[in-house]
């Protein structure tokens, strides 16, 4: 689809804003934040200069969907993650609140991993996010480096935390912290879906 549309500009029917650019140019910027890229990393990974992206961003000038799709890919989104959620200027309790049906998916692309935003948007001083493991699925050998503060809450199922040398088997209703620094790995080790609600400290960018 994005290759038959480049030349279209984003005008997708919830932006009701002045200019339509500029609500996904913040989900850009937003995300692009979380990721803890900088302007220069996704620009040079999208093939576009530091000041256009900037531009993008700020909604100045307008997001092709050839471009939106090389931005979602870089970001491990799919493309109708920016269009997901209505904008504040259509329904202004989305400040703060996400409906269940709602919610932005986050598509990984680790096999077996879904995460939901449960936060109405990544700019405030905590971030959640429901993460479901299918039986087997984890994070991968690299794991995930932390660059804030996390914590989580088992909802369901089983989950296998390694946090440095130490192994540590979570059930449903266990709860974790972990400080905002290493790197750890989660596993889901039992025979249904591991669900955990995360909660992210803020982080400096």
């Amino acid at each position: 689809m994005a290759a038959r549309t480049a030349s279209r500009k984003i005008t997708h029917s919830a932006r009701t804003a002045s200019n339509p650019s500029e609500p996904v140019g913040r989900q850009v910027r937003e995300l692009r934040r979380s990721r803890g890229l900088t302007l220069t990393d996704l620009a040079t990974a999208i093939g576009r200069s530091v000041g256009h992206l900037s531009e993008l961003e700020r909604g100045v000038c307008p997001i092709t969907l050839d471009t939106l799709d090389k931005i979602a890919r870089t970001l491990d989104v799919s493309i109708s993650w920016f269009f997901s959620a209505p904008s504040s200027e259509d329904l202004p309790e989305t400040e703060y609140i996400v409906r269940k049906d709602s919610r932005r998916q986050i598509n990984l692309s680790q096999s077996g991993v879904r995460e939901e935003l449960l936060s109405p948007h990544l700019t405030g001083e905590l971030e959640m996010v429901l993460t479901t493991f299918a039986p087997g699925a984890g994070t991968g050998e690299e794991g995930r480096l932390r660059k804030g503060d996390e914590g989580g809450f088992i909802v369901s199922g089983q989950l296998e935390l390694r946090i440095d040398d130490q192994i540590i088997l979570l059930e449903a209703g266990d709860s974790f912290q972990m400080p905002g620094n290493g790197r750890h790995w989660c596993r889901n080790p039992g025979e249904a879906d591991t669900v955990i609600v995360w909660s992210f400290g803020a982080t400096n960018y």
